[in-house]
């Protein structure tokens, strides 16, 4: 289905961007944590690949299209070789980092959601894969660096655009407007709330009554 939206070069490499930048924000927490250069390509790998590795696997398209493609799986590794020689330098580009990894976070959500209803599951379980899709992989990512996943603690609001841009897709499949225009505008709209919620540090609330002045568990 999002295959037929857009020429399959464009979405290839739309694909491999993501990947890459997924890829690099996965390299870049593993120099943090001091991991040598195997736990680099193995955190990079992991980031770029696990949510789509999970979906595939989910709705049985085997072998997973990480498999599949050959340069999704070598463009992690380039990712993470850039980030072993030069990551000084990539550091400081990290604002730039994180508005591509926006994109990449935008465009997962809406082709994870459209592949797991193109393979049978409902409205309701492919807008819920699709967001796996976008943030499986930085979920595996924390566990593997004994980090606390982003998905349980919110931090700036990453899984709740991912949500929205799940939901909007499923919404315009149910009433069958589901085209090229309808889908930038999910991606516009998923990238766009990420952006804002980075700009101004938005967050997804806390228990009730839960005062912002306590501190939070480490």
């Amino acid at each position: 289905m999002f295959h037929d939206l857009f020429p399959p070069g464009i979405q290839h490499a739309l694909d491999l961007a993501g990947i890459f930048v997924f890829a690099t924000a996965g390299a870049l927490l593993a120099v943090r944590k001091n991991f040598d250069v195997f736990g680099i390509a193995v955190l990079a790998e992991v980031t770029a690949l696990g949510g789509g590795l999970f979906r595939d696997l989910v709705i049985g398209a085997v072998p997973p299209a990480a498999f599949g493609e050959l340069s999704f799986f070598v463009t992690p590794l380039i990712a993470a070789a850039l980030v072993f020689f030069l990551h000084p330098e990539v550091q400081r580009i990290n604002r730039a980092i994180n508005v591509f990894d926006a994109a990449g976070l935008a465009l997962f959500c809406v082709t994870g959601t459209t592949k797991a209803y193109e393979y049978g599951l409902g409205l309701t379980a492919s807008a819920a894969l699709g967001t796996a899709t976008a943030v499986g992989g930085g979920v595996l990512r924390d566990v593997i660096a004994n980090e606390v996943p982003s998905l349980l603690r919110d931090r700036e609001m990453y899984a709740v655009p991912a949500v929205v841009g799940a939901s909007m897709i499923a919404v315009f499949i149910a009433f069958g407007v589901l085209g090229a225009a309808t889908t930038a505008f999910a991606i516009a709209t998923t990238f766009v709330l990420r952006l804002l919620a980075m700009q101004f540090h938005w967050r997804a609330p806390l228990a009730w009554n839960r005062r912002s002045s306590v501190a939070e568990e480490p």
